[in-house]
């Protein structure tokens, strides 16, 4: 059975969006590595108007999803166990834990996840808790809604479905894979605009460029992300070999 996701939202017709393009795209309508389904939380509703939220308790702006709807819509998914069938159960929240593509590796080898996305002021906390959903942030920011935060997830675990991106080597130096941010990238011209390409990367000395690569990536990593450059260090310490300080 290939990776399914399963995404419950109030705009179906939001996706595939960039999920369906690309390598990303070809690898679920043509090769079949993946799958992706929609359930649209409004078919859900008991109420005659079709309203599936309602005022906060406690008073305050905006409206949140209800717990029942919601609940409804997570049951109806099919399988022996439901809901989620063994799948992760995510629902994307701006307070929630950070996405990492540590967590990202873990929901990968899972048969799919299911993503919930929210509207308004969110979804009434007790349906969250009771059905098991992991609250993932993709960033410290408030988006509309949870879609692209959903197609962001889904197309973090989809990547690494081996095939998917043709070449499996292209996975490991990206950013994050052993803590650092990737190295930068060039290809011809050799001069743009009067920049050069950095004169190691077309020295043909592969040694060298390694070397480069691996400085880059601790250079950028220390200046843009001091948090991932100290638990490197870290990490580094335990091991006993401590980077060079730059």
């Amino acid at each position: 059975m290939p990776f399914t996701a399963t995404v419950l939202t109030m705009f179906p017709e939001a996706f595939p969006g960039p999920l369906g393009v690309s390598l990303i795209g070809t690898a679920w309508r043509e090769k079949g590595l993946w799958s992706l389904d929609t359930v649209d939380i409004r078919a859900f509703s008991t109420d005659t108007r079709g309203f599936l939220d309602d005022t906060p308790a406690g008073g305050g702006p905006g409206a949140v999803l209800k717990a029942d709807v919601v609940a409804r819509a997570v049951d109806s998914l099919p399988g022996p166990t439901n809901p989620s069938r063994g799948r992760p159960l995510l629902y994307m929240s701006a307070k929630g834990r950070p996405l990492t593509q540590a967590r990202v590796k873990e929901w990968a080898k899972a048969d799919g996840i299911v993503v919930l996305c929210g509207r308004f002021e969110g979804v009434d906390q007790r349906v969250l808790d009771a059905r098991g959903f992991e609250e993932v942030s993709v960033g410290d920011a408030v988006l509309a809604g949870g879609e692209a935060a959903a197609m962001v997830a889904i197309e973090a675990c989809v990547r690494l479905i081996p095939g998917v991106l043709g070449a499996a080597d292209s996975l490991s130096s990206e950013s994050f894979e052993d803590g650092l941010l990737e190295h930068p990238q060039y290809t011809r011209p050799r001069t743009f605009e009067g920049l050069e390409i950095p004169e190691v990367l077309v020295s043909g000395d592969h040694k060298k460029v390694a070397q480069w690569r691996e400085m880059q990536r601790e250079e950028t990593t220390r200046e843009r992300r001091p948090d991932l450059w100290e638990a490197h260090l870290a990490k580094s310490q335990l091991k006993g070999a401590k980077p060079e300080e730059k």
